[in-house]
């Protein structure tokens, strides 16, 4: 009980620093005469839904990024930072919840988590630094994945699970792998919550038990991998902004509606926008590079 207070309080103080963090960039961009504009209402709608969709374990990477980009809201290279940063404490108050009343080996989802978030720091570092076409790939390709979890969850594929609340040693050997990757995968967009479900249960974990972990897990990492986001000014600042105060609601809401919503439709209508987007991304990403390419070729003397 006491490390899951630790757990807890340490959960509460990441999301403190990444809100100072953001608070001081805000007042320095003001300073300069470049304050952001308050969200609008779609901005809060879309923290509202997506953020709902996410507590139902639905995800918000992929309905966030597919709305971004069918309204063009938010520029691809910002997409990424965009979520970590306004979904962080809407997935905190997730993991709080989950972690308070869902049982499970203390210091197994501990030690799960921290090697998430060092997956995450890594993971955020490279994706800060890529370029648009890269960031385009990277969507694309973790959209690509996001589906296919989707379909096999749909169609029953998914492993029923065993029923033990804490690992085997080998078994927790191979986790803690697969949730440094995961933590990694998590800043260019892949929800950690469908692959998490996957594995755990694969190595004999009660998938009801797997939920404080990946939450836990998501929420350190978005609000760690939100402060060097923020630092690094690879965010839109409205529309995170917007994620973050439609999305509290948003999570309150499906907590307490979760068992009676029809959620199959809702999935497959999910499936469909995120197979659309990971199409167009990677096929801008594509024609980027073959525009360039052809640019390069035509720009080269003859030899002679």
């Amino acid at each position: 009980m006491t490390l899951v207070r630790i757990l807890l309080a340490a959960l509460a103080a990441s999301g403190v620093l990444l809100v100072a963090r953001w608070t001081i960039e805000t007042r320095r961009g003001a300073a300069r005469g470049m304050g952001g504009a308050a969200p609008t209402p779609l901005d809060l709608l879309i923290g509202f839904v997506t953020n709902f969709f996410d507590t139902l374990g639905i995800g918000s990477f992929a309905t966030t990024t597919a709305v971004f980009r069918l309204f063009r809201l938010v520029p691809d290279e910002l997409i990424p930072g965009t979520i970590i940063v306004g979904d962080a404490l809407p997935v905190l108050a997730q993991a709080i919840l989950f972690i308070s009343v869902v049982s499970v080996d203390p210091w197994q989802m501990t030690a799960l988590i921290v090697i998430c978030v060092a997956g995450g720091w890594i993971g955020a570092g490279v994706v800060a630094s890529l370029s648009r076409r890269a960031v385009q790939l990277g969507l694309g390709g973790a959209l690509l994945i996001a589906a296919v979890f989707m379909m096999l969850g749909m169609f029953g594929q998914f492993p029923e699970g065993g029923t033990a609340l804490a690992f085997t040693p080998s078994a927790f050997a191979l986790a803690l792998g697969v949730n440094f990757v995961l933590g990694a995968l998590l800043t260019l967009g892949v929800g950690n919550y469908a692959p998490s479900l996957v594995v755990f249960s694969l190595l004999g974990m009660d998938p009801r038990a797997a939920f404080p972990i990946m939450m836990g897990s998501g929420a350190f990492v978005a609000t760690v991998a939100g402060v060097r986001f923020v630092d690094a000014g690879r965010f839109h600042w409205r529309a995170a902004l917007g994620l973050t105060i439609g999305g509290m609601p948003g999570v309150a809401v499906a907590v307490w509606l979760v068992k009676s919503l029809p959620l199959g439709a809702m999935r497959w209508l999910v499936l469909v926008v995120v197979a659309y987007t990971s199409a167009t991304l990677l096929r801008t990403a594509v024609l980027s590079g073959a525009t360039r390419t052809k640019v390069s070729l035509t720009g080269l003397s003859p030899r002679t």
